[in-house]
């Protein structure tokens, strides 16, 4: 396989969709779909009406048509509903995965991953989470399913991975170690996933390539020597990329801004990462010529870029988000902050200071702090030996209840429900109104602004293409 250029970044929830992800490999680079929240967005897709049809062509090719008919049942509301009718909630997922959770997880990363690949043979990948454990094992095998060709996995340490790839491709049941803070020296807890439930062993499936994400040369030599099975390559994510980032090495320390400071430790070590003798893509600040020129000397395959395709005519953000953030771009009259206490997960998180949005403090405190997605919550050992579950975006007085502190709360904001928001599938509250988006990209507005003089007031993700490879 002829490793690509370019790397579409895997933006969630649903910035990545499967018809940004399929415009880019049918041009012939690396298209990424997000595999954050794929349950609850195919899910509000067929409760809004599925009016393209496309989700309901997707499930009539999954291989086990009695499950793709349960979902559709159950959620599927010809028309669409109202709009001011709150979506049907999901359950929020436990270590302990219910049949009904794993069908409906493989299913909605089988849909994703199958539309992204529709119509041409170039590359398609999907990116996961290292924070959001729950349900990747079940996301991973319906990736694969759909004939997923790369897995890009990030935000934590994805050591576990690559050995659940070659089990799941044999379908084979597979667990893995889950991070249970306070959980006693010696004491696992693990989650598991039998693709036996969908029935008896196929064909073995191919196994994707792995790519992890990195923030330095140490992480990717640690990942060599720990990794289960075999990994393919690295993405190596600097500071300024858009969503998480990797926390500066040693103690926080924050700059006048609020912001933590990067310093030399935190470079890379580029001689390194090339004795490691795998590909490399350079990500973060990488969205020009440029920088594509940059990489190539540097030794790396090619890039990864975000926020150039996050604005695109085919991503998933809504049409007002883009225009808003692109106008204010070219106007250089917007900020992206690297907030380090917004995330659930203790990372920074990259806010674009959009108004209107969730970036502003005064919105935010209106907002009545409730956790009913669950995406980013923490796991906790609890004194009887069972697992549980906290996030300090939920509301003060429960995080206290489940052990947690009233100052881990401060700063915290409820990302899931504004990612969502991102899409245009902002829950519907219950004193009217809709969640407020909270945009996040890339803080290389220089290099956006720059394209964005090439381009007229909106774009495709062709022409992001046209440009860096110009």
């Amino acid at each position: 396989m002829t490793l690509p250029h370019i790397i579409q970044g895997g933006m969630g929830a649903g910035v990545s969709n499967w018809r940004l992800a399929r415009s880019v490999a049918r041009a012939g680079q690396m298209g990424v779909v997000s595999g954050t929240a794929l349950d609850t967005i195919l899910v509000r897709h067929l409760q809004n009406g599925d009016a393209t049809g496309d989700y309901r062509r997707a499930l009539a090719r999954f291989p086990f048509p009695a499950v793709a008919e349960r979902v559709l049942g159950r959620y599927f509301v010809p028309g669409g509903k109202p709009a001011d009718r709150p979506y049907a909630r999901l359950p929020l997922h436990t270590a302990t995965v219910t049949r009904e959770q794993a069908e409906l997880i493989v299913l909605a990363n089988f849909a994703e991953v199958s539309l992204a690949r529709e119509g041409h043979d170039g590359p398609v990948g999907i990116n996961l989470l290292d924070k959001i454990p729950l349900p990747n094992l079940a996301s991973l095998y319906g990736a694969m399913l759909a004939g997923v060709d790369y897995v890009l996995m990030g935000a934590g340490i994805p050591w576990q991975i690559p050995g659940a790839l070659d089990r799941l491709s044999r379908h084979e049941p597979v667990s893995v170690l889950l991070p249970v803070e306070q959980a006693p020296s010696g004491v696992e807890h693990r989650s598991a996933f039998d693709p036996a439930l969908f029935g008896p062993p196929g064909e073995p499936l191919a196994r994707p390539r792995f790519l992890a994400i990195v923030s330095s040369q140490t992480l990717a030599q640690a990942l060599v020597r720990r990794a289960t099975g075999r990994i393919d390559g690295f993405i190596v994510e600097g500071d300024v990329a858009g969503g998480h980032n990797a926390p500066p090495r040693g103690p926080l320390q924050l700059g006048p801004t609020g912001e933590p400071i990067y310093g030399p430790r935190d470079a890379v070590d580029w001689e390194g990462l090339r004795r490691l003798g795998l590909p490399f893509w350079i990500a973060g600040g990488s969205g020009s010529p440029a920088r594509l020129r940059e990489a190539f000397e540097t030794g790396a395959a090619g890039i990864q870029v975000g926020t150039l395709f996050a604005l695109c005519e085919e991503s998933g953000l809504t049409a007002a988000i883009k225009a808003q953030f692109r106008d204010l771009c070219r106007r250089d009259e917007v900020k992206v902050f690297t907030d380090p206490t917004a995330s659930p997960t203790g990372f920074p998180f990259k806010v674009v200071g959009l108004p209107g949005t969730l970036a502003e403090a005064d919105l935010y405190s209106l907002r009545q702090r409730v956790c009913d997605l669950g995406y980013l919550r923490r796991l906790w050992h609890r004194p009887d030996g069972t697992v549980g579950y906290r996030c300090p975006s939920e509301p003060v007085a429960d995080y206290e209840r489940k052990g947690g502190t009233a100052e881990e709360t401060i700063g915290r904001k409820c990302l899931c429900n504004g990612l969502l928001a991102n899409i245009g599938m902002g829950s519907p509250l219950a004193g009217g109104g809709f969640e407020l988006p909270l945009v996040t990209a890339g803080s290389a507005l220089a290099q956006l602004r720059e394209f964005l003089r090439h381009v007229g007031e909106s774009y495709s993700s062709s022409q992001v293409l046209d440009y860096l490879l110009a």
